[in-house]
């Protein structure tokens, strides 16, 4: 029989430590793990307890203190290890500050039978409520904030807590007893525009319902279905306050004018993510993450014998995105360069290698 885990990420202590005791008071059989890096220093520090106290301290040397290594070394082997114990009816798992749950998922997802005795039951996202607007859509880096997990790391807050959000199972958005004002409001809109369908928003720890994220809301295959970077079906009706921009096409961008309008498209106070091709790399499924300003694009996969797919999807809470829609349409090939050029280009260079690799022979 599988140990149920609650895993709880964000991006500051307090929000992730008061979903901790709320559940850790509700689940008395429960186990509690709880991670900290210390890029400094170059270890993760581990803490196990439950009702009678803390278990075990450990610190861990790191070859390099990053999130990846962390999960890898010592996360998910001490949620297996603890699983397997049979001592306790659950394991609250509270992760390094800016990690995201996806990557424990994600590790005992693709080989459960190596796990044994762990099930992913929930994953909640805590975040402070009266900072959700710039924490979701500002351009803060988390450096800036002291929340590396490397010394490489300059991500920023907002790619990170959107994506949280977009995954979990319940965001918790929470500021003790202190009343929602107007922004905050709004920022919990935001919440709702961005979760899963069917993903909870609770303002308070007093709405979690421990029995029944114990029991098991996480199903793995509909979190990877809404974070993919291609999504063809249609999207849930938005809450008020929040808009949205569904933006899409069979056709490809131009790579110069991609080029010319990337500022536009990612920049700015919102969250966007999707797919695009170009017809130099028409084989390959460029992805695309920004928030806040910030933008990460890439290509890890490819088409194979699916249609190509240009859709990006864009929400925020400020002004409507006219001029997002008018940059997407800019870039997409014109009927004339349709008919000139075709679909797909054979050229040696587009000026993308350094986020997308070389165009490769086949494309």
């Amino acid at each position: 029989m599988r140990t149920p885990v609650i895993l709880i990420a964000g991006i500051a202590d307090e929000p992730m430590a008061a979903a901790t005791i709320a559940l850790q008071w509700d689940l008395p059989r429960a186990v509690v793990v709880q991670h900290r890096i210390d890029v400094a220093a170059s270890t993760l520090t581990r803490v196990v307890s439950d009702a009678t106290g803390v278990l075990e301290r450990e610190e861990i040397d790191l070859a390099h203190a990053c999130v990846s290594c962390a999960v890898r070394e010592d996360i998910v082997p001490t949620l297996e290890r603890l699983a397997g114990l049979g001592r306790w009816g659950a394991v609250i798992a509270c992760l390094p500050v800016t990690a995201e749950a996806v990557q424990v998922c994600r590790v005992l997802g693709w080989a459960p039978h190596n796990f044994p005795h762990t099930r992913i039951a929930a994953t909640i996202t805590a975040l402070g409520r009266a900072t959700l607007l710039q924490d979701l859509l500002g351009d803060d880096r988390v450096d800036e904030r002291g929340l590396q997990t490397s010394a490489e790391d300059f991500r920023g807050v907002a790619e990170i807590a959107t994506a949280m959000v977009e995954y979990s199972d319940v965001v918790l958005a929470t500021d003790g007893d202190r009343a929602i004002d107007g922004d905050a409001a709004v920022g919990v809109g935001l919440l709702r525009a961005l979760v899963r369908p069917g993903a909870g928003v609770l303002v308070d720890t007093g709405h979690l319902n421990a029995a029944v994220l114990a029991a098991g809301v996480h199903v793995h295959r509909a979190a990877e279905e809404w974070v993919a970077e291609v999504r063809r079906g249609p999207l849930p009706p938005m809450p008020d306050g929040v808009w949205r921009l569904d933006l899409r096409s069979g056709r490809p961008f131009h790579p110069d004018r991609l080029y010319e309008q990337i500022q536009t498209l990612g920049g700015g106070p919102h969250r966007s993510r999707g797919c695009f091709w170009l017809p130099s790399r028409h084989g390959q499924i460029c992805n695309w993450e920004g928030a806040g300003g910030h933008l990460s694009i890439g290509a890890t996969e490819r088409w194979g014998g699916a249609v190509p797919l240009t859709r990006l999807t864009v929400v925020g809470v400020e002004g409507g995105g006219d001029e997002i829609a008018e940059a997407f349409r800019s870039c997409l090939l014109s009927d004339v360069e349709l008919e000139d050029r075709g679909r797909y280009w054979e050229v040696d260079e587009d000026g993308f290698e350094p986020w997308l690799g070389a165009i490769s022979i086949d494309h």
